[in-house]
């Protein structure tokens, strides 16, 4: 029985295995199932906001915290090279694949390159901050957009220019350790063949625990999932 739990392990076992995504044919012999139940169960996973698929074909585009398209986020280790949605997912892959890992990505997306170097399960580089300009509640409306706005800054005056010069809102802004350190728990359980999203009470628990308390990280009451 294939469930949203199993093929989203497939598939992000497969990532980081492969540096890519498994295909509809390959989810058909690792699930044993069907072409048309693995399409049927992958367009299911979107729904639930557990992938995403190219708009006009059943091929993985994003699952978090990987992308399978060229992004400002390239993460290396000696297991593997992957791309990060944002400055948050690529933390995030560096918990699911542990050990040594080099980030490489650029101040605001723009020109100056740096290296985040994650050694011994601590952060190197201390000096950085993450910038959330996206409301959480609103994430999910276009996460594409939400993902490629959540960049890497030296400081916050960095961060005023930026936004200005950009018209986008400024939002909320974190040390990249603190990043780190919530990046291993929310998501510790992305390679578990048990996976499931955190429910919004669960999220706003995490939140609060890592001293996420901007209004940027408030979230509606919902029975859904985040």
């Amino acid at each position: 029985m294939i469930t949203h739990s199993n093929l989203h392990y497939t598939i992000i076992k497969g990532i980081i295995d492969n540096g890519f995504a498994p295909s509809v044919e390959v989810l058909s012999k690792t699930l044993n199932a069907k072409k048309a139940e693995i399409v049927k169960e992958l367009y299911a996973l979107q729904e639930y906001h557990g992938v995403i698929l190219h708009p006009n074909k059943p091929s993985v585009w994003v699952i978090h915290p990987f992308s399978l398209a060229p992004t400002n986020f390239y993460v290396e280790s000696e297991k593997g090279e992957w791309w990060g949605n944002c400055a948050w997912c690529s933390l995030g892959i560096a918990a699911l694949v542990q050990g040594e890992v080099k980030i490489t990505t650029t101040i605001g997306a723009k020109t100056k390159q740096i290296e985040i170097n994650i050694r011994n399960g601590e952060i190197q580089e201390k000096e950085y901050y993450i910038h959330f300009p996206v409301p959480m509640k609103n994430a999910w409306d276009n996460v594409m957009y939400t993902c490629s706005t959540m960049l890497v800054f030296e400081n916050e005056a960095q961060i005023d220019e930026w936004t200005t010069r950009h018209h986008i809102p400024k939002g909320d802004i974190q040390p990249l350790e603190n990043i780190w350190n919530f990046s291993k728990k929310w998501y510790g359980n992305h390679l578990n063949p048990e996976w499931t999203k955190w429910t919004m009470d669960e999220a706003k628990q995490l939140f609060k625990e890592f001293g996420l308390k901007n209004n940027i990280w408030k979230l509606d009451d919902s029975k859904e999932r985040f």
